[in-house]
């Protein structure tokens, strides 16, 4: 499970604990059913509406993803190009070959393949580039509509406080003042919503599966840059060392406040 998931569903029901039961006379009166089911059923209709059914299924699996604490294996995919880099320095094409049946990531297994096959370096470069083009694009359209999700749900939030305020004119028109006061605080809570559904679950999601995109992409990259140094056959430890500068992690790349002071030249007497 996602650390940080979980702080942030934690935070989400105390937020809404203290709502309920702190702000309120009676907790009940932020419960609307019909609203809400307005809010979902229409913030779904007009998802289904706008994209293809195959692109929101795909989406709905993707859900996990949040819950999901997912390990992108850097480290391993370095061990493996670093081992792959001395066999192929050897000429050992078959130990690379071989070695290629334990490699978990399909994305370096390509490179290695298309190496083994005599590929030039600019066409494994092309075909490596295009996949890391086009999971980009499918995995941020993926996120994009949990972007849209943030926006269809405010605004059904508000269709059902005006089909609320539609209501309560009838009630102002039959005389029955008293009820006012309730009628629009039923009226207003789709809004809530709507609003609290956007801010708290759509678009969450659309920036997890942002980061996680970013980090696959990082990934990619480190693997693309392997195989290139290998079509160069540059040496195993040089490999190593360039593709470890993609995971480390500096505080700030232009100044390390740890360095000792430079000490003051001294005096000539």
């Amino acid at each position: 499970m996602n650390p940080s998931t979980l702080i942030g569903i934690f935070a989400s029901i105390v937020l809404l604990i203290c709502v309920l039961f702190f702000t309120a006379e009676s907790p009940e009166s932020f419960i609307n059913l019909p609203g809400l089911a307005l809010v979902i059923t229409g913030t779904f209709a007009a998802t289904f509406i706008s994209y293809p059914l195959k692109e929101v299924l795909r989406v709905v699996r993707l859900v996990g993803v949040v819950f999901k604490r997912e390990d992108t294996h850097v480290r391993a995919d370095i061990d493996e190009l670093v081992r792959l880099s001395k066999l192929w320095t050897q000429g050992d094409v078959r130990g690379v070959e071989n070695q290629l049946e334990y490699v978990r990531n399909p994305f370096l297994r390509s490179g290695i393949q298309l190496l083994i096959a005599n590929t030039r370096e600019d066409e494994i470069f092309d075909v490596l580039q295009w996949r890391i083009t086009r999971l980009k694009a499918r995995e941020q359209a993926d996120a994009q509509i949990f972007r849209t999700m943030a926006t269809y749900a405010p605004a059904f939030g508000m269709i059902g406080t005006l089909v609320g305020l539609v209501n309560m004119l009838e009630v102002v028109d039959a005389g029955q003042l008293d009820i006012i006061g309730p009628r629009m605080a039923v009226a207003l809570l789709t809004t809530f919503y709507g609003i609290l559904m956007a801010n708290l679950v759509f678009k969450p999601i659309a920036v997890k599966l942002e980061r996680r995109t970013e980090e696959r992409l990082i990934t990619m990259n480190m693997v693309l840059e392997g195989i290139s140094l290998m079509s160069k056959r540059r040496l195993p430890s040089f490999i190593e060392e360039t593709l470890h500068s993609f995971v480390a992690n500096y505080h700030d790349e232009l100044s390390d406040r740890n360095v000792k002071p430079r000490p003051a030249p001294a005096q000539e007497g």
